[in-house]
């Protein structure tokens, strides 16, 4: 996160429209400023760290995994002795890529279960709750009416009611 401080503004060589001063009628002549970027709030939360980790380790295990795939059949397409060394790894190494990918879900969900969930709703358990609220605000008040008309000994209360 930038601080306004920190933001750097360029200078943007844009005259559009605007008169130098040495022509009749001119106007004093400025460099128009904008911001190098603009800073967006995250649409989606960011991944806990072990989780991260986990698939950042599995993006790399799966990436090599593939390259190993590809040299394997460019080697037998070669006919290379080496085709068949890399074969062996590649089944090798798609296990491992398995595993990874089982160790992002697996990881995730140890995480979810220690450290809760940050949970989104449906709109029907929204409903409820919003229901739930106002029946719970309306008893309040009505609590808080009748308090005031005991304290008050019915003082409020009309004569013929």
């Amino acid at each position: 996160m930038m601080g306004t401080a920190e933001r750097q503004e360029a200078p943007v060589a844009s005259t559009a429209g605007a008169r130098r001063s040495d022509e009749p009628g001119g106007v004093q002549e400025r460099p128009y400023y904008r911001t190098l970027w603009v800073e967006e709030p995250a649409k989606r939360r960011r991944l806990p760290d072990p989780v991260r980790t986990a698939a950042v380790r599995a993006v790399l295990i799966i990436a090599v995994t593939l390259i190993q795939a590809m040299v394997a059949f460019l080697c037998t397409l070669a006919g290379s002795w080496l085709a068949f060394p890399m074969v062996l790894s590649g089944v090798a190494s798609t296990v491992v890529a398995t595993w990874a990918a089982l160790d992002v879900w697996v990881t995730r969900q140890v995480w979810t279960q220690r450290n809760g969930v940050v949970s989104t709703p449906s709109s029907t358990a929204r409903a409820l709750r919003r229901e739930r609220r106002r029946a719970r605000r309306q008893a309040r008040v009505a609590e808080r009416r009748q308090e005031r008309i005991r304290r008050s000994g019915g003082a409020e209360q009309l004569s013929h009611s």
